[in-house]
């Protein structure tokens, strides 16, 4: 195995208040490697967005890392200075965010916001960085991008803009993409355009994707493994067939059976009763316990550890020997 582009430790991420630090991130673990795309999924509140805020290092105060480590192709990251860890943002890891609108200048061009990140992460000249820019605007599918590329945001609609975006955040050819959401606000042609060039990324350049999205659809037809998260914990991870086809974790299996599907014979999707607990309120033992149907007593006092069956891990007691022999 050649060493993961990406490799999370025991990731925890704290938010302080007057009262108490709320951990929101507690103890995640993954990697992703070269090509591979790896979906987060999970309730609002689950902790996907902030795991991959803390890996670019945008975590803001009162949020800190507060434990773990994060690997970048072997380089630990999480404890860089912030003007090392700048110039590994952009360059080496880039960033694909909900909303292009947040991520595109209204009062410049198009193509002054390529050009300006092109030569900030290259030694291109001006005129080779506008070449650079054209081409990738041709790359993510933006027409004419001759002329495009002297428009300004507001001249483009939604899914060009987050062509546009995609193309910011290959431009300088990172090893890792973190995209938050990034077919949300989308059209429902428009998000299979957009992951479809997100799938295209891995494959023609070998860059390592982590796909945050609350949205199964997407996993499933982007992914090649999928991390299911609950309460700032990572509920379930492994190939996406086999977590979507077979899921293990009571919570996995309550998202995947609220999926409608042409072929369900079903008159009534599964729901998961209750909702994601605050983060000052967080139960003890397993964080899902008080919405699972299968809880017992040591789901309410010990925190399960990820525990492996076949191509997947899942943390649930269900799973364990000491249960399955006490039980037996």
């Amino acid at each position: 195995m050649s060493e993961p582009v990406l490799s999370v430790r025991n990731l925890r991420v704290e938010f302080a208040t007057r009262h108490q630090a709320l951990r929101a991130i507690d103890g995640v673990s993954f990697d992703i490697a070269k090509g591979e795309v790896l979906g987060v999924v999970g309730e609002s509140g689950a902790g996907k967005s902030v795991t991959g805020l803390a890996v670019i290092g945008l975590i803001d105060r009162p949020g800190r890392i507060a434990g773990g480590e994060i690997y970048l192709s072997g380089l630990r990251i999480d404890n860089l200075p912030p003007e090392e860890m700048r110039r590994i943002r952009g360059k080496r890891i880039g960033m694909i965010f909900q909303d292009p609108l947040t991520s595109l200048n209204p009062l410049y061009r198009i193509g002054d916001q390529l050009i300006e990140t092109i030569r900030t992460h290259t030694n291109l000249s001006e005129s080779a960085a506008r070449k650079r820019a054209i081409d990738l605007l041709a790359e993510v599918g933006i027409p004419a991008p001759e002329k495009r590329i002297d428009a300004y945001p507001h001249e483009f609609s939604g899914g060009m803009r987050q062509r546009v975006v995609i193309a910011l955040a290959i431009c300088a050819e990172p090893e890792l993409i973190i995209a938050d959401e990034p077919t949300t606000a989308l059209d429902v042609s428009v998000q299979a355009q957009i992951i479809a060039l997100i799938k295209r990324l891995g494959r023609d350049h070998g860059t390592a994707v982590m796909l945050v999205t609350h949205d199964m659809g997407v996993i499933a037809e982007t992914s090649d493994r999928v991390a299911v998260m609950y309460s700032g914990r990572i509920a379930e991870i492994g190939p996406v067939h086999d977590v979507v086809q077979n899921p293990l974790h009571p919570y996995a299996k309550g998202l995947m059976g609220a999926i409608p599907t042409l072929a369900s014979d079903a008159s009534r999707l599964v729901q998961i009763p209750g909702t994601m607990p605050r983060l000052s309120a967080i139960p003890a033992g397993c964080p899902f316990n008080p919405r699972c149907a299968f809880a017992f007593d040591r789901c309410r006092t010990e925190r399960p550890d990820p525990i492996t069956r076949g191509t997947q891990a899942v943390a649930c007691h269900l799973y364990d020997a000491v249960t399955t022999d006490s039980a037996a």
